[in-house]
């Protein structure tokens, strides 16, 4: 229940002719805060949207930003000293909010069309389908998932703190209260998944996700202090007992979310369900401190860590995750460990690959297409790269500062 930002459909062109950098001896590693630097120096001047898959060039993935991807680049962009570059997308973003297609409501979609935005309508990306003969749209990418907007308040939310431009936290505040009409009273309450498809009429999403939760608690915790208003407090503390309601003290680890009843709890063992609380959390990593031990023991996969108990797969933004984790926790030979793993999933140009096989499951099914399984694929990817990023520079996402919550 987290975002769904591959599809099985997808043609791996790109895996194929897919390369790990060679790194001569002698030479430093080269770093995936100077890959983000250099993908940002290459796109033209002002608002951008990275491409999440810049190696696809055909299907649903060609030329999308997905919100996610671009939000934890913005993070690490900040995080690696590049403000400038991260301002960019973060102004992106506000520049999204005034300028969809049909929404004026506060919420932005899972994603955009790659490349420089203006004060134009924002364009979804697509593609042509010849068998159709017609433009296709993903029905996921023109929804709005509520963990994807949780992420565009943190990038915005990181940048408000690092530059005092109040555009930014103004954003957050509108992403917030669009987020928040998806409270959900079912069971141990929460927020609801978000809404998929296109407008006018999208599906409402009646699920709820503990990663989504929590990304939401840590935005609503940090827009509190933004905003000195307690009532950001209160959306908190919703969010953070859903995710409590998760915590299986039998197995040591968090439940990945309910079903679309609001209630019946889906008991996978999923890594980021696992790994973002403790980061995310205040008090988590004391109280919930088995989380980390049971992915140690149940994800891990070669020498890096795989998506869920379905295994299959090194995920590298997973691997990266963790290795967050363990150097906030000061485990540092551990976390170094993880860092030379990622450092075998470089691809010829810098960047990181999703996953280290050609396709990685996940334990679900694609919401626009249900008989097929979720995965990541052998392809480039933006997401994966930022983490490698954070894991570099030691630094959380969910508070802006290389350290966990107090």
């Amino acid at each position: 229940m987290r975002r769904w930002r591959l599809f099985a459909s997808l043609v791996l062109t790109a895996a194929s002719s897919s390369t790990v950098q060679l790194i001569h001896a002698g030479e430093p590693p080269p770093t995936a805060c100077g890959y983000l630097a250099r993908t940002m120096q290459m796109q033209r001047s002002g608002a951008v949207l990275l491409a999440s898959y810049p190696g696809v060039h055909s299907g649903p993935l060609s030329d999308a930003a997905f919100l996610y991807d671009n939000s934890v680049a913005a993070i690490a962009l900040v995080a690696c000293g590049q403000l400038p570059q991260a301002r960019r997308i973060g102004d992106a973003l506000v520049l999204a909010l005034d300028h969809d297609r049909y929404w004026h409501d506060g919420r932005l979609r899972n994603a955009y069309r790659a490349g420089a935005v203006s004060t134009g309508a924002l364009e979804l990306a697509g593609w042509w389908d010849s068998k159709a003969q017609r433009w296709l749209e993903d029905r996921y990418q023109a929804g709005s998932d509520s963990g994807n907007v949780a992420w565009a308040m943190l990038a915005l939310l990181t940048l408000y703190a690092n530059t005092g431009d109040e555009r930014y936290r103004d954003g957050a505040l509108r992403l917030a209260r669009w987020v928040e009409s998806r409270v959900d009273t079912r069971g141990a309450g929460g927020f609801t998944g978000g809404d998929f498809g296109h407008e006018p009429t999208p599906q409402h999403l009646t699920w709820k996700s503990t990663e989504h939760n929590t990304d939401l608690a840590a935005a609503f915790i940090w827009l509190e202090r933004a905003t000195a208003d307690a009532h950001w407090q209160d959306r908190a503390r919703v969010a953070q007992r859903f995710v409590a309601a998760m915590w299986q003290a039998g197995g040591g680890y968090f439940a990945v979310g309910v079903a679309e009843d609001g209630v019946k709890v889906n008991p996978l063992l999923a890594l980021d369900a696992q790994i973002w609380p403790l980061m995310a959390l205040p008090g988590a990593v004391r109280q919930y401190g088995a989380a980390l031990a049971t992915s140690e023991r149940r994800l891990q996969f070669d020498t890096g860590y795989t998506y869920s108990e379905a295994g299959g797969g090194l995920w590298s933004e997973g691997t990266a995750q963790v290795a967050v984790l363990l150097e906030l926790l000061h485990r540092e030979d551990a976390a170094s460990a993880l860092r030379a793993s990622l450092l075998t999933q470089r691809a010829a140009d810098g960047g990181y690959f999703a996953s280290d096989v050609a396709a990685t499951p996940t334990g679900f099914m694609l919401t626009t297409d249900p008989t097929q399984p979720r995965v990541y694929f052998h392809l480039e990817h933006l997401g994966a790269a930022a983490w490698a990023a954070l894991s570099e520079q030691r630094y959380n996402p969910f508070t802006g500062r290389s350290e966990l919550p107090r």
